[in-house]
């Protein structure tokens, strides 16, 4: 048996071992999908504010989340955002990869979206062009959308965002630990938030939402999106410094 061959079985049976884990667990979307997407992946690394949400680590070294976990949260984030009117809500994603995400998200619940570089000043400085003074902020990622970050915790805007293994939980309310580098897993995420938000909102029900997964993923060349996944899988955890004052930590 050649090499690639036992890597491919090796995954088969992982995965069917996962499958049957959560199997019979009432979740937002079925097993397979969310397994598929790789929502539960996180990176080689963690931070020690992350460990409690790490599951368990692969043999390859990548750390892994329990998904029954990241539903849960899911529901609870969709359930906390309803509660905001949707120009009141800020989408952010600086990475590429949560650029479709973001847009989608934000043109199906009323938010505004802030999609690659997120200009200094956007929610402190009331004479910026682009000022803005959301309630509350969803963002794609801690260390990428770190000034956003810092920005919402100056005003004392709640934040909300999607935390890798390597992600810091400095002044945030609330997260969900989950993949936030993968292009499918982002895009199921934002997809069932989509969904939730809507259905706590009364307006649609679950079954009558009709958009798609793939309506919230990011077109990309399959080449660079290999080196980008290996990249951010095997990159060490940034170093923040000092950059992230503000209030108390709130750790979610």
């Amino acid at each position: 048996m050649d090499e690639e061959t036992k890597v491919h079985e090796q995954k088969e049976k992982q995965e069917f071992d996962d499958t049957e884990f959560y199997k019979g667990k009432d979740l937002l979307i079925d097993i397979e999908t969310y397994l598929k997407s790789g929502v539960h992946i996180g990176t080689k690394f963690k931070t020690g504010e992350m460990r409690r949400y790490i599951f368990k680590k692969r043999k390859d070294g990548l750390q892994v989340f329990n998904i029954e976990t990241i539903d849960k949260r899911i529901r609870l984030v969709a359930k906390m955002l309803s509660k905001f009117e949707g120009k009141d809500i800020a989408i952010i994603a600086r990475r590429l990869y949560g650029h479709k995400p973001a847009r989608k998200l934000a043109a199906m619940i009323g938010a505004r979206e802030f999609v690659g570089r997120f200009i200094p000043g956007t929610f402190t400085n009331p004479q910026a062009r682009i000022f803005f003074e959301p309630k509350a902020i969803f963002i794609a990622d801690p260390l990428a959308d770190s000034q956003a970050l810092k920005e919402a915790a100056e005003v004392g805007i709640t934040v909300i965002t999607l935390a890798g293994s390597d992600s810091p939980m400095k002044n945030i309310d609330l997260l969900i630990p989950a993949n936030n580098k993968g292009r499918k897993s982002l895009a199921l995420i934002y997809y069932l938030l989509a969904r939730e938000i809507l259905v706590e909102r009364k307006e649609i029900t679950r079954e009558a939402f009709t958009a798609q997964v793939g309506d919230f993923e990011q077109e990309i060349d399959e080449a660079a999106e290999e080196k980008a996944r290996k990249s951010m899988q095997n990159r060490g955890p940034r170093r923040t410094g000092g950059m992230m004052r503000g209030r108390r930590p709130r750790r979610e």
